[in-house]
C-alpha cells in the first residue's frame, strides 16, 4: 500500500481534463513536440493526486484571461440585485435632475453633470462586481 500524504487531494476526471487540454494546447501552439504531448498526456491520465497533475504544466505559460467585456449587461444585471438597484437610483435621480430643469426652465443643461457621475459610479460598480466574480471562479491548473 502507497504512503498516503493528508494534504494530498485526489484528482477528479474533470481536473484531468482540464490538465489535458492545457497539454494539448501547448502541443497545438508548438511548445511542446508530439512525443512530449504523449508522454505527459500518458501521466496526466494515469495521475491519482492534484499536484502530480501539477507538475506537469508547472513549466507552461499561464493561458491569458479573456477581457471581461461590457460589465453592464442584462445577465450581470440579473445575478446581482445591487446592480440593479443602483441602474433605478440612477434612472430616479437622473429624471429628477431633468424634469426639474425643464420646469424651472433654465437655459444650460446642468443635469449633464450629475448624470455623467452617476453612469460613471454605475460602470465602476459593475466592473468591481464582475471582477470580484472572475477571481471567485477563476481557477488555477
Amino acid at each position: 500500500m502507497e504512503d498516503i500524504h493528508p494534504a494530498r487531494l485526489r484528482a477528479a476526471d474533470a481536473d484531468r481534463e482540464r490538465v489535458a487540454t492545457a497539454v494539448q494546447s501547448a502541443g497545438t501552439e508548438g511548445r511542446l513536440t508530439l512525443d512530449e504531448v504523449e508522454e505527459r498526456l500518458t501521466h496526466v491520465y494515469a495521475a491519482k493526486f492534484t499536484d502530480e497533475l501539477t507538475a506537469l504544466t508547472a513549466d507552461l505559460p499561464r493561458p491569458v484571461p479573456p477581457w471581461p467585456g461590457f460589465p453592464l449587461s442584462r445577465a450581470a444585471l440579473r445575478r446581482h440585485p445591487a446592480l440593479r438597484l443602483h441602474l433605478a437610483v440612477v434612472v430616479a435621480v437622473a429624471v429628477v435632475a431633468i424634469v426639474r430643469w425643464a420646469v424651472l426652465g433654465a437655459g444650460f443643461f446642468w443635469p449633464a453633470f450629475p448624470m455623467f457621475w452617476l453612469v460613471v459610479s454605475l460602470f465602476v460598480h459593475a466592473r468591481v462586481r464582475s471582477a470580484r466574480e472572475r477571481a471567485r471562479t477563476a481557477v488555477p491548473y
